[in-house]
């Protein structure tokens, strides 16, 4: 079976969560405020002991979510990930082991760059879109309006630092798809499991759209 078509992913909305789940039992409890707010991609990290079986029972009972796994390092996560039932997986760089691996997989992969060569290395792998991180501090919206020109093949979902209030200029650089962000589902509103607040949250970040470039 071929993996999810990436450029379909990432125009589902203009802002994709990054979510750190500690406690399992509110991965669907907060995926479903996400999705209700308008946000349907939801980029579940591995950085906790919780986040591969968030992304299990996510995938089992969100329907309407398009689950993906964050911080994928290499092939063996690749490959958890692809059991677990994530739609795509975002990685903050891109080794070419981890190229390998996403090459033919069943799991399309979003690899992360911070440098012009590093993005011209996945052009030569034949991607198209690719996450820029850490976005601000590598230079932000000014750097990806830099590199528009010479890399005109690359398409950007840029992570790190972004804020409701940073996102608009980065999304109406015509070669930035989407923006990922953490301001809407921050740790301590889900720990409090204050879903009507993420739900509202989502909403503002939604409504983001109208930024949007379109090419």
């Amino acid at each position: 079976m071929s993996p999810p078509d990436l450029e379909t992913i990432l125009l589902a909305a203009p802002v994709i969560p990054v979510v750190i789940i500690d406690d399992l039992t509110q991965a669907v409890p907060l995926a479903r405020a996400l999705v209700a707010g308008g946000l349907p991609v939801i980029e579940i990290t591995l950085r906790t002991q919780a986040g591969l079986e968030a992304i299990r029972a996510i995938a089992a009972e969100v329907p309407d979510a398009i689950v993906g796994a964050g911080t994928v390092l290499d092939a063996a996560q690749l490959a958890d990930v692809t059991k677990a039932g994530a739609r795509f997986a975002v990685s903050p760089g891109a080794t070419p082991k981890l190229l390998d691996a996403a090459a033919g997989g069943a799991v399309t992969l979003l690899p992360g760059i911070a440098t012009a060569s590093e993005a011209m290395v996945l052009i030569e792998r034949g991607y198209r879109f690719a996450k820029l991180f850490p976005a601000e501090p590598a230079g932000g919206a000014a750097y990806l309006a830099a590199i528009a020109s010479p890399l005109p093949q690359l398409r950007f979902c840029p992570t790190g630092g972004i804020t409701l209030d940073s996102a608009p200029s980065y999304l109406k650089l015509p070669n930035v798809i989407c923006v990922g962000g953490s301001w809407m589902v921050n740790r301590k509103t889900i720990a409090a499991s204050d879903w009507s607040a993420i739900t509202a949250a989502a909403m503002k970040a939604a409504a983001l759209h109208e930024y949007r470039r379109s090419m």
